[in-house]
C-alpha cells in the first residue's frame, strides 16, 4: 500500500509539472518574428507597420507570465499581427544590451513600439494582463 501511495504522488508530481511546463499554443497570438532591430524596422518601413519589441530577460517572472498569458491571447494576436512586425530581444544577450542602453531600459518586461526610423512612439513596464495591453495600444488601432 506504501508503495502505490508513492507512485500515485509521483505521478501526480509528473503531471503537474509536465502541465505547468506547457505554454499556450501560439498561432492565435503574437506572431514574433526572429528578426534582428535593423531588419524588424526595415520590415515595418517596408510593411507601412511600426515594431513592436518585448525586452526582456530569461530570468524575469512577469515576462514568462506575458508569454503564457498574454501574448497568445486571439484578440491581442489580431490587433498586433495586423498593425506591427513584432520581436523579443534578450536585453542580455546579443544587440539586447546595446540597445537596453541606447533606449533606457532598465526593467523588465519592458514593452516598446518603434516608428521604422528607430524613434520611440510608446513605452511600457511591466505585466499586463491581454485586456490591459489592448487598452494601452489603443493609440495605434
Amino acid at each position: 500500500m506504501k508503495r502505490l501511495r508513492v507512485a500515485l504522488i509521483l505521478i501526480s508530481l509528473f503531471s503537474t509539472s509536465f502541465l505547468w511546463g506547457q505554454t499556450t499554443d501560439n498561432t492565435s497570438g503574437i506572431q514574433f518574428q526572429e528578426l534582428s532591430f535593423d531588419e524588424a524596422l526595415a520590415l515595418a518601413e517596408k510593411e507601412d507597420k511600426l515594431v513592436f519589441m518585448d525586452a526582456f530577460a530569461v530570468w524575469c517572472g512577469p515576462c514568462k507570465m506575458l508569454d503564457r498569458n498574454t501574448f497568445p491571447d486571439e484578440k491581442v494576436g489580431e490587433f498586433f499581427n495586423e498593425r506591427f512586425i513584432s520581436i523579443k530581444m534578450d536585453m542580455e544577450k546579443g544587440e539586447g544590451p546595446e540597445l537596453a542602453k541606447r533606449y533606457a531600459v532598465r526593467a523588465y518586461p519592458t514593452l516598446i513600439v518603434f516608428h521604422p526610423n528607430g524613434k520611440v512612439a510608446k513605452k511600457m513596464l511591466g505585466y499586463m494582463t491581454p485586456e490591459q495591453l489592448l487598452i494601452q495600444m489603443k493609440e495605434f488601432d
